[in-house]
């Protein structure tokens, strides 16, 4: 299984290579190469050949002969089962295909029936039968596989016809011998077959029920597995002893200060998230919390009201934030909810920061002086030292990499951990890449928030809608304006940031003040334009998905979106999320003239509601869980076959068949190791 692929009689070094290049090493690489498609090509001899069908007929060769006129074919002349004529044209090739072909030849054709003067199959598909062998077909005949190719691989005639060839010289190898990874205990209580067979019939199924029925142990192994390096990852971690402890809940008088000095009420929720997230630091393991909420939901002030109970205990909080411009917000908003307070000191780092300021903060850190810091990817470079690091928190932790995360946790003596995202995630996504974490929920919204009527408009409305966002802005309101570009690319048919930014300052808006923000601008630029905004100076900002989370603007009333069918939905419900913080009725307008079905199932979910967790399930459905919470390279798995929306069952029995059953043997922790690349689990000996 694991030996290599230039092992294989007729793969040399070259085809080795281009091989490689696929993601295709070893055997085991090759036998996990899975179809991404199949035709149904079993023989059918019960009914007569019929013009413009598709077929798949066994027939033998009668005569070949060169037909010539504009164009010169080789015919090859034959009779079916039934005795009925057929021939064969083949434009291409010609005298390569006459010597394939000889008078008796038995053969399995495959292709569409025309009339041309007789019936006919132009370049079809075929394959010699030895003695009417039909289980030796592995081209026609058959359920048959189509591959993934390059054009590397079509060069080195490695398309899937030759994928196929690779693949069945494989299985007719008498000494394969497929080891099981999956224990035997759960095939028996599940009826899965074995793993040898399911490889076999996933590339050469023997018929409908038996690809289902592979494809089904397939997607179960993986899910398993993974689960498997989960529950193995939180027992790791639980195995390292505690090192800092925070005041336990209820016993912090700074919280008890935060609580009283607050500009609004926590809600019931908020409050139940401090005390879950500090009931697991009371363990003798370091706690990971992940904080998930629906935009307003309150995060940032839920993970400060468990931090407090950190610092009081002497211990340093750091906050890393994916954006300047998310960083620069959460250290405003932190500093204004604890400006009543002496013993909270916050301090901003990002790379934006002047030397000097740089330098001051990293010595702060490094005494203790600063016990709350807020930053970006700086937080994680070399020079930033922490005398008692005892808390991480971690926004929109989908955007940070594994190792960088880790590498900012071993600056401190094994913290905690808080990751939060604004993203609500599903129930399936939260068994499988974030099972080793306690899940705390933030789903109710603070007292006062009204919601946001959301509305979708075409481009013969748009003299409305400005009319519209005239009335509020006149009325003391401000307006985001969001584009999916930033400036003029080969999509001309979309209208980008800056074009759109001179057109609404010279000629839609000139009587109110216009501002433009983006992610190329420097930061300083950024935070002045912010500012401006914040302030009411600003009355309409024309953005970027720059400001898809963490801005909070309370006067901002009105969010239009150009083109919102080019964004997905978490994206556009970020974004609705920017207006509604205030007490003013607040609009989100998506712009969007002829949109494709998907386009339209996104827009429709978010008319129809403004549930985060609801359009979470919708987004995993639509989208798939690799652009819902981010790219592959920062952490999420790769699954070659199983869905986390379809398959949401398989994964939530895999999921407990894991803890029940974590003890694997070695070939099945090769394939963790290998496929999921999770370095920081260690399997028991």
């Amino acid at each position: 299984m694991n030996r290599s692929i230039e092992t294989l009689k007729g793969i040399g070094k070259a085809r080795a290579d281009v091989l490689r290049e696929a993601g295709i090493a070893t055997v085991a690489d090759l036998l996990y190469y899975f179809p991404r498609r199949y035709l149904d090509r079993t023989i059918v001899e019960s009914t007569a050949l019929r013009e413009g069908t598709q077929a798949t007929v066994i027939v033998r060769v009668e005569s070949t002969y060169i037909a010539h006129g504009k164009r010169s074919r080789l015919v090859v002349h034959c009779q079916t089962m039934r005795n009925e004529p057929l021939h064969l044209v083949f434009f291409r090739g010609v005298g390569y295909f006459r010597q394939v072909f000889k008078k008796d030849d038995v053969l399995v054709v495959s292709g569409k029936i025309e009339y041309f003067g007789g019936l006919q199959m132009a370049h079809p598909d075929f394959e010699h039968m030895d003695e009417e062998d039909e289980s030796a077909l592995i081209h026609v005949g058959r359920i048959v596989p189509l591959y993934p190719t390059t054009d590397a691989l079509r060069k080195k005639h490695l398309d899937s016809r030759g994928l196929r060839r690779l693949t069945s010289a494989v299985f007719e190898d008498a000494g394969l011998n497929v080891p099981e990874v999956v224990p035997p205990d759960l095939l028996n209580i599940h009826k899965y077959m074995g793993r040898q067979e399911a490889l076999q019939a996933i590339h050469f199924p023997q018929s409908a029920e038996s690809l289902e029925s592979a494809r089904l142990r397939l997607k179960y192994e993986e899910l398993y597995l993974f689960n498997v390096m989960m529950v193995h990852k939180k027992e790791t971690r639980e195995k390292i002893p505690r090192q800092v402890r925070p005041v336990a809940f209820g016993k912090s008088r700074e919280y008890e200060r935060l609580l009283t000095h607050l500009p609004y009420t926590l809600t019931g929720e908020q409050l139940r998230a401090i005390e879950a997230m500090l009931a697991e630091t009371q363990k003798d393991f370091a706690s990971a919390v992940l904080l998930q909420g629906d935009v307003g939901s309150g995060k940032t002030v839920a993970a400060l009201g468990a931090a407090v109970h950190y610092l009081e205990n002497g211990l340093q909080a750091a906050m890393l934030a994916p954006t300047d411009v998310l960083a620069r917000q959460h250290f405003r908003t932190l500093v204004d909810l604890t400006g009543l307070t002496d013993t909270i000191h916050i301090g901003l780092l990002t790379a934006a920061e002047t030397k000097k300021s740089k330098t001051a903060t990293l010595e702060q850190l490094a005494s203790g002086d600063i016990n709350f810091i807020v930053g970006t990817h700086s937080l994680i470079e070399d020079p930033v030292v922490f005398k008692n690091l005892g808390l991480l928190i971690i926004d929109e932790q989908h955007r940070f990499g594994v190792e960088q995360r880790e590498k900012l946790r071993r600056k401190g003596k094994n913290p905690d951990l808080i990751a939060m995202t604004a993203t609500p995630i599903p129930r399936t996504l939260c068994l499988t890449e974030f099972a080793d974490l306690r899940i705390v929920l933030l789903k109710e919204k603070p007292a006062g928030r009204h919601p946001i009527k959301t509305m979708r408009l075409r481009e013969d409305r748009r003299q409305a809608m400005y009319k519209s966002v005239r009335k509020h802005v006149s009325a003391g309101r401000q307006c985001f304006i969001v584009y999916p570009m930033i400036e003029e690319s080969e999509k001309k048919d979309l209208k980008n940031a800056t074009e759109g930014f001179e057109e609404l300052r010279t000629s839609v808006f000139p009587d109110f003040k216009v501002d433009l923000l983006h992610g190329r601008m420097k930061n300083p630029d950024k935070e002045r334009i912010m500012n401006d905004f914040r302030r009411g100076d600003t009355k309409i900002l024309v953005t970027t998905t720059v400001i898809e989370v963490g801005v909070d603007v309370p006067n901002a009333a009105v969010m239009v979106i150009e083109h919102a069918d080019r964004f997905g939905i978490s994206q556009l419900h970020q974004l609705r999320g920017r207006v509604g913080r205030g007490a003013h009725e607040s609009y989100c307008v998506l712009m969007a003239d002829a949109v494709t079905e998907d386009a339209d199932e996104r827009l429709t979910a978010l008319e129809n509601s403004d549930d985060g967790f609801y359009l979470a399930e919708i987004d995993l459905k639509v989208r798939g869980p690799g652009q819902l919470l981010g790219l592959k390279q920062h952490g999420l798995a790769d699954f070659r076959l199983a869905d986390l929306y379809e398959d949401r069952d398989m994964v939530q029995q895999s999921f407990a068949d894991a803890q029940e059953f974590r003890d694997i043997n070695e070939d099945a922790r090769s394939i963790i190791r290998s496929h999921f690349t999770e370095g920081s689990v260690v399997f028991p000996t």
